[in-house]
């Protein structure tokens, strides 16, 4: 089996920040899906993904990824990437995701980022 963990780190309102480590191929593709997917249907529209500890990702946890993006963006909520390793940074820009799919450096930075995006969103 395939290392992999999804884990909620922070959960406030409509957002929630998740940690990912291990590989996204075929085998952890479908769970990244789910798990992402559940903290959307628990009402954090807004997910920030950490993926410093990604050490692998193929074609399928690369399509994960956009079908995430993809439901958040069905319910008025987004996707934001922090630490996204090389390459998939250089998937995402290849395949023009990188316009849609915004990466920041850190968590702290996207956690940062959503706060003023927030505080600058008209009531």
């Amino acid at each position: 089996m395939t290392d992999f963990s999804l884990t909620a780190q922070h959960t406030e309102g409509d957002l929630a920040l998740a940690h990912v480590a291990g590989e996204l191929d075929i085998a952890t593709a479908p769970r990244l899906r789910a798990q992402a997917l559940a903290l959307i249907e628990q009402g954090h529209r807004h997910l920030i993904l950490d993926l410093g500890a990604v050490t692998f990702c193929d074609s399928s946890g690369f399509n994960a990824l956009v079908g995430i993006f993809r439901c958040a963006k069905t319910v008025n909520g987004t996707l934001v990437l922090a630490a996204v390793p090389d390459r998939l940074e250089r998937m995402l820009d290849l395949t023009g995701l990188s316009a849609v799919l915004p990466a920041h450096p850190t968590a702290a930075h996207a956690l940062v980022a959503h706060t003023r995006s927030q505080d600058t969103t008209p009531a």
